[in-house]
């Protein structure tokens, strides 16, 4: 059985490496080692790789799960995409629009998205166990 979720496994895998050179350039930029050495153009560019670190991999897992127990393809795909749009709209929202000072960022709408899908499949996961 192929899982669809490495399909999204992949995609996201391709967009932290991206977030990570984002956080590379930085540094080299300003001759940093660690950290964002107090500059403000580090701090967004760290945050937006730091703050994917923290939930595409508990996204990914979740997803692994309820595709394995069933969860329909069209399901699996339908949160593959809208947690990967909301990834890249959070990444955009965070280094680019936030610097321009707009009103509302993508990043608001991102994590919204985000959360839902982690709620949806955490909801999914305990249905699955229960039923």
């Amino acid at each position: 059985m192929t899982l669809v979720t490495s399909l999204y496994a992949a995609a996201l895998t391709a967009l932290y490496i991206l977030l990570s050179i984002n956080v590379i350039r930085g540094r080299r930029r300003h001759s940093l080692a660690l950290g964002d050495g107090g500059v403000d153009d580090m701090k967004p560019r760290i945050r937006a790789h730091a703050n994917f670190a923290e939930y595409a991999p508990l996204f990914l897992i979740l997803l692994a799960l309820a595709e394995y127990q069933g969860l329909a393809k069209s399901a699996v795909h339908a949160l593959g995409i809208a947690f990967s749009t909301a990834r890249l709209a959070h990444a955009y929202g965070l280094i680019i629009a936030e610097t321009r000072h707009f009103w509302f960022t993508p990043r608001v709408a991102a994590m919204g998205t985000t959360f839902t899908c982690l709620a949806i499949l955490s909801g999914v996961l305990v249905s699955q166990s229960i039923f």
